[in-house]
């Protein structure tokens, strides 16, 4: 189910630690009827996360009704990388009552998980309670406006 305001576009990033888990992702997501758009690394290749980090936030700021699926081993580094961006919202999760409200509640774009962390089955039901759920507004908006005021 596509939200409103959002495109049927995801990008998924991760590090070396998160292939595994992100191509489990990208199969689902692809299945479910969304377009995948994958920015790598390719296996076998070590790479750092704030380098794919960066590469995800810059892909929405290009097209910012997409959204977002940053993977680490914790996912805690790739989240903080993703987060540097002022119009980046990624909330680290791991059951999906979380994942339900970082997006009711933060309007977070990006979905960030640790592979080494949670169960696969776990991840895919983060990412559909994530993709299904929509930003509820209201009190919650001007919350989400303060963020885009913070200092860099």
């Amino acid at each position: 189910m596509i939200i409103t305001g959002y495109s049927d576009v995801i990008y998924l990033s991760s590090d070396h630690a998160g292939i595994d888990l992100r191509g489990r992702l990208a199969q689902h997501l692809t299945l479910s009827g969304y377009k995948v758009q994958d920015l790598g690394p390719v296996a076998g290749e070590t790479v750092d996360y704030p380098d794919f980090g960066a590469k995800l936030a810059e892909a929405l700021r290009e097209d910012p009704s997409a959204r977002g699926i940053a993977i680490c081993g914790s996912g805690i580094g790739i989240t903080i990388a993703v987060n540097r961006f002022s119009w980046a919202r990624a909330a680290l999760v791991s059951d999906p009552v979380a994942a339900r409200l970082c997006r009711q509640h933060n309007d977070a774009n990006v979905l960030a998980l640790g592979e080494r962390l949670i169960a696969p089955e776990t991840a895919l039901a983060c990412v559909d309670a994530f993709l299904e759920t929509k930003f509820e507004g209201g009190r919650h908006q001007r919350r989400v406006d303060k963020l885009k005021e913070l200092p860099k």
